[in-house]
Order: structure tokens, then sequence, then C-alpha cells
């Protein structure tokens, strides 16, 4: 047997930790919403699994029709304009085969998602990142990148700032090839890149459902470009990637915007609360426009807190990038799980 040389060497993509037994813990290490998905979700999966699961024996709707008309009504687009995807990670993973051969470049920030170089590997694409400056601005980046895509995480993972809409349709001009702005968090904040998908045919949106719309489990996401591109993506996806009851979760969740928009509304009070209580206990904490905050603590360890946290079965992120190694990485939870999480950093200090 003879793997791909790049195959062979790379590391692999590493998610966060899920412990066996996730109820004896406070879980706020993988962004995951503390409120269950809307009702509606559960009453339209009950209902696709009618008749003791006769719908299951059939294939899905390979097209996503009534999914893509239901995130084109809400965004405003056509449907032709919209493609449903298996997690967003499924579309970042096209977006490369689709516009970056073996040997092109892939660029994005870092620090961000650290899935875009594991696909860029699998490719056996050239990565090139950028860093930020202390505003949030992309360091030197070109007055005309030439990579095949750039990758912008906005809101930032896992810093949590955000890019404003000027920014973004600036890097657009100046990015020869395409700009996907990666929207997980977006609805946790309060501006997105969508309005420039129908001014430059190189900018493509992609969302996930796992974030705010509760629906990890399920793994789904779109993404929003104009038609060619759509058409592109559409060739290249598995035939029947979305099974049935995530296909009615997705419709079923996007059509209760009145409970989304209640959590949502939740999770920024706690979100707010929390990084305001943190600084008074000395933590450095960057603004945030998504579910979770990254802080550091007085004394600049954050392994020494995570560690710490760890034993009392308080579960965060930690990573060991030297550039994030200071700080930690801290999901919103419920307001009672913020809580004991305060006053668990203050005993340890």
């Amino acid at each position: 047997m003879t793997l791909r040389k790049n195959i062979a060497e790379m590391a692999g993509y590493v998610p966060g930790f899920q412990p066996a037994d996730e109820t004896a813990w406070i879980k706020l290490n993988t962004n995951e919403n503390p409120y269950p998905p809307s009702p509606k979700v559960a009453e339209a999966i009950m209902a696709e699994m009618g008749n003791a699961g006769e719908n299951l024996r059939k294939y899905p709707d390979a097209a996503s029709r009534q999914a893509r008309a239901a995130a084109a009504d809400l965004y405003g687009f056509d449907p032709a304009w919209l493609i449903m995807a298996n997690g967003s990670d499924e579309l970042l993973n096209n977006l490369i085969r689709a516009f970056a051969a073996e040997g092109e470049e892939v660029g994005y920030v870092h620090p961000s998602y650290s899935y875009y170089a594991t696909l860029a590997e699998i490719q056996g694409a050239r990565v090139h990142t950028f860093g930020l400056t202390e505003d949030f601005r992309i360091a030197d980046f070109p007055e005309r990148y030439n990579g095949k895509i750039f990758f912008l995480t906005s809101p930032n993972a896992p810093l949590g700032c955000a890019f404003d809409n000027s920014y973004i349709e600036e890097l657009a001009q100046r990015c020869a090839g395409m700009l996907v702005v990666d929207e997980a968090y977006v609805d946790f904040s309060d501006q997105t890149a969508l309005e420039l998908v129908k001014n430059y045919p190189n900018v493509v949106v992609t969302r996930t459902f796992s974030k705010s719309y509760a629906l990890a489990g399920m793994r789904l996401g779109l993404a929003v470009a104009q038609p060619e591109v759509i058409a592109a993506l559409d060739k290249i996806r598995d035939h029947y990637h979305l099974d049935r009851l995530a296909l009615v979760a997705a419709t079923a969740a996007l059509q209760d915007q009145e409970y989304l928009t209640a959590t949502l509304a939740k999770v920024r009070q706690t979100r707010d609360y929390f990084s305001a209580e943190l600084r008074k206990l000395g933590y450095k904490v960057i603004p945030s426009h998504a579910n979770f905050v990254f802080a550091s603590p007085p004394d600049g360890n954050g392994e020494r807190v995570y560690a710490a946290l760890y034993k009392r079965k308080i579960l965060l992120r930690y990573f060991s990038d030297p550039l994030l190694k200071h700080g930690l990485r801290i999901s919103i939870g419920t307001a009672e799980e913020m809580e004991t999480t305060l006053a668990t950093m203050a005993e340890i200090g």
C-alpha cells in the first residue's frame, strides 16, 4: 500500500475533546449552543419518521429543494444562488477542490479555523498564512492577492473579532481568486457579507447550522454565491449528501426565526455578562461577536487555568499555538454554567 506522500505526512485535524460522559461536565470547548433547537425541528423530524420510518427507505431529495427555498426566502436570493451541505466543512473542502489545484495557493488568517490547513494539505495545495494587526486587520496583505482562494473567518474563531463589510469589500477587490467569507458565527454578530455576493462574483459566504441553530448533531451548512459558483459546487458534491431528517430539520429551523432570535438574545446577553465579569477578575477579553470569548488570565498562562478547570470538570479550549497559548477560548453556555465557571475561575486565581 502506497499512500500519497502528502497524506502520509500530514497530521490531520484534531477536533475539540469530547468526554465520554458529557453530563458530568460543564462543556464549554466546542462552541455548541447551550439551548436546544427549535421545537419545530423535532416536530419535522418526527413527521418525516412517521409510519414506522417508511420515508427512510427512500432516497432524499438530492437537490435539497425545500431547504434551499427556505434559505433563499430568508436571505433574499434566488435558490440558484444557494447550495446546502453536510456541514460547512463540506463546502470548504469542495471550494478548494473546485478552485485550487495541486501546488496552487490557498490563503487564510492565522489564527483562524485550523481545518483550512488540513483541507489544503489533502488537496496538495500550498498554504499562505497572514497574521492580524492589533486592530484586527490582516497584516501585510498585498494590494493584489493572487492565491486561488482566501478564507476569511468572520467573526474570527478563536478570537471572536469580526470584520466590517467595507473591509471585506476591499479584500474582495484585492483578491484575484475567490474570497470565502466563513460566517459560522455570524448570527451572534450584527453584520453579514451576504449583500457583497450580489456585486462580486469571487465572493462566497458559507454558513453552518451547528452554532446558532443548535444543530451540530445534524451536520448542516449552506453557501451563498453567484450561480456559476454554485453550479460548480453542485457538480462535485456527493449526490445524496444530506439525509431526509437533516433536510427537514434545516427547513424547520430556517422557518422559525422567532425562536432563533430569542435564543441568540440569551446567548449574547450571557456572553456580555461573562466578559464583563472576567475583566473584573483581571482577565483580558477580546470583544466577541460570536458565541464564545477568547480570554487571557492575568499571568498569561492559559494552560494553567485550563488544567485547573479540567480537574473540576469544566472543559474549555486551550491551544498550544504560540499565538494563543496565553489564553483560552470559552464557549458560552447557560447563565448558570457561566456563573459556576466564573466562581471556579475566581477560586483558582
